[in-house]
């Protein structure tokens, strides 16, 4: 099969040692590769030079013929004007430009357009139509709507994962052969990220992705191509198959290395005694014991694992707080209602829900930091909360990593003890180098290891962990989860990386899809298992692995007009509708029970107020179930004539 994207010899150094060392690569159509690699190895640096925005030092990159490459940035672009309509048209190769000149033309015209005017508009309207500019049009504003955004609303007002998404459409419109995303699942709430699931197994050509969401990697990839120390390479299979094979390449490595080791080490022992004569094959000894000390000299360590250790403060009380009845809202959205929580020392809890559903706002009601409407929380003693969200904001990026750490000094408490600020950074994987280095030229995931080697210099029984997952390798992300599952304190994660939560925490907070928050057993998958069946089944097109993409999107991926989408009762009406009938059951019964009242010659004999209230009962119920069978016929005609449309 012949390659959609080649590349031969790919060298890129920054420093002493490459990045990129010789790196050969090939992407085929219908695969969907992920490229794998510890942060700062240079996978977002390969990725540009893939998608033509940067130059290696040596190598080159071929497309195959008439072939297009779209690449999705690891960072959301500020500042991006006009609509959302108009950011991802941008992505149309000259299509939006066009329909911007025939639409400004057309509100120009007066009642006697001159004849240029009309030959100018015939020839826009002619290229339109050569390039489905029209078509390209309707399609771009399905998926704008399937994704529920309005196309003329404000590229910037939007959050950062809706801008990804708008991002995504934009990248895709212009019918790529190839599609290169780094970190495409960042500020993506999890069905976002689902959508974003369905969109990539649906794209016809091929598909080079990075990304720390094991969950996404799994449910997308076809291969995974690792690199590592300036080298690629492949591992057809699935990830945990690509984690064993990796895992007996390193052992192999290590043992062959050791080995290597152990000769020089019986050379230096030897050249040290001294040459007893200047015979042909000792001189051939000495050769040989230089190419050993020029391939050690060579040789590319693979950087040590990182080493996490949190700073547990003294333990706190057993009830770390207690919500009752808690209400709270925004003049424009409801948080919670009559929410009942207990969180007790030790207890793990994930928070799950859409993104600006109000996760953030729950945790403050929760930690006393704003006051309930009603109902009241209950916080409990000795607490010394650790909030990481709040340190993104203090990384001075003109300062260097060690200076970032320690404000003043060159030392830590770890424990109690003091440590060298440069050792202590080590154990985060950041040379001595790196560590005096300023925070500006950080890649994200650094960042975000530089935030955490900031947060675990402090003590906290409760630790209030904000998206901590972004940018991460799965390395360093693996170990995060092991200091958490043995951290004592009590844990509050809010993430919407689906495996970090299945394997960390013991119970979940869900803003369910109905507008209810309720508190689950176990992680996400058993979030999935309990849910109500009405909101499982609403949102069962959506699980990972089982999640057909819509087709308007997909139809926007390939950039053909997408069918009229068939109409249906709204999600509010349907709930309506299916609680009809039992609410008509339950006012026949209060209705039957009343009658019988009534037929009893004693009930009359009573006080008069009680016979006043149970006739006027009875002539209310017979209107309400009139007024409730109304609904129920007006709805079932809706739906009928929806269907049709």
């Amino acid at each position: 099969m012949t390659a959609l994207l080649h590349a031969s010899g790919l060298c890129l150094a920054y420093g002493l040692r490459p990045l990129l060392d010789e790196v050969d690569f090939s992407l085929e159509s219908g695969e969907r590769v992920c490229l794998v690699g510890r942060n700062g190895e240079g996978k977002t640096s390969l990725m540009k030079i893939l998608a033509g925005l940067a130059s290696p030092d040596s190598g080159s990159v071929h497309l195959g013929p008439h072939a297009r490459v779209a690449y999705l940035e690891q960072e959301v672009p500020r500042g991006a004007p006009g609509s959302v309509m108009d950011v991802v048209l941008a992505g149309s190769e000259g299509s939006a430009a066009l329909l911007h000149d025939f639409e400004r033309l057309t509100a120009s015209l007066g009642e006697s357009p001159t004849e240029e005017q009309l030959a100018r508009l015939a020839e826009l309207q002619e290229e339109l139509e050569r390039r489905d500019g029209w078509g390209i049009r309707e399609a771009t504003r399905a998926g704008i709507e399937r994704i529920g955004l309005d196309p003329d609303s404000l590229f910037d007002d939007l959050s950062g994962g809706r801008k990804r998404q708008c991002l995504l459409l934009q990248a895709t419109l212009s019918r790529p052969a190839v599609l290169l995303l780094d970190e495409p699942t960042n500020h993506l709430d999890v069905s976002a990220i689902e959508w974003l699931e369905g969109l990539v197994r649906s794209f016809p050509g091929a598909v080079l992705f990075v990304t720390h969401d094991r969950a996404f990697l799994r449910s997308v990839s076809t291969r995974i191509v690792d690199l590592d120390r300036g080298q690629i390479t492949s591992w057809p299979g699935d990830y945990d198959l690509y984690r064993q094979r990796k895992a007996a390449a390193l052992e192999a490595e290590a043992k062959a290395w050791s080995e290597f080791d152990k000769r020089l080490a019986q050379e230096e022992v030897w050249i040290r005694q001294g040459i007893k004569a200047r015979r042909t094959r000792n001189e051939g000894r000495v050769r040989a014991l230089k190419k050993l000390r020029e391939e050690r000299k060579a040789r590319r360590e693979r950087v040590g694992s990182a080493r996490m250790t949190l700073q547990e403060s003294d333990r706190s009380g057993k009830r770390v707080f207690e919500a009752e009845d808690l209400s709270f809202s925004w003049p424009d959205q409801s948080i919670v209602e009559g929410f009942n929580l207990e969180v007790q020392r030790g207890d793990r809890l994930g928070i799950i829900g859409p993104n600006g559903c109000g996760k953030t706002t729950l945790l403050r009601l929760l930690l006393g930091e704003i006051q309930p409407q009603a109902g009241r929380v209950t916080v409990g003693t000795k607490l010394e909360p650790l909030y990481f969200d709040q340190l993104r904001g203090k990384l001075d990026p003109s300062r260097t990593v060690q200076e970032n750490v320690t404000d003043r000094g060159d030392t830590v408490l770890v424990r109690g003890k003091p440590r060298h600020v440069i050792g202590y950074l080590g154990d985060f994987l950041f040379s001595p180098e790196r560590a005096r280095s300023p925070v500006g030229i950080l890649s994200g995931g650094e960042r975000n290891r530089l935030l955490l080697a900031k947060l675990f210099t402090r003590e906290a029984n409760l630790l209030i962990l904000d998206e901590p997952t972004n940018d991460l390798d799965t390395d360093t992300l693996e170990l995060l989860e092991e200091t958490l599952l043995g951290y004592q304190g009590t844990l509050i994660l809010v993430s919407h990386d689906r495996e970090f939560l299945n394997n960390v925490v013991t119970s979940c907070i869900a803003f369910d899809a109905d507008g209810v928050v309720r508190h689950y057993a176990g992680g996400y998958d058993d979030w999935l298992q309990q849910r109500p069946p009405l909101l499982d089944s609403a949102a069962e097109p959506a699980r990972a692995g089982q999640r057909e993409v819509p087709s308007d999107t997909k139809q926007l991926a390939s950039g053909e007009r997408p069918a009229k989408a068939k109409r249906k009762l709204s999600y509010k009406q349907e709930r309506e509708l299916e609680a009809l009938p039992q609410k008509i059951e339950e006012l026949e019964q209060e209705q039957a029970q009343l009658n019988s009242r009534l037929e009893d010659p004693a009930f009359f004999s009573g006080p008069h107020e009680e016979i006043s209230a149970v006739t006027a009962r009875i002539g209310n119920i017979e209107e309400e179930i009139l007024d409730l069978m109304g609904r129920w016929e007006e709805l079932e005609a809706l739906r009928e004539e929806l269907g049709r449309s």
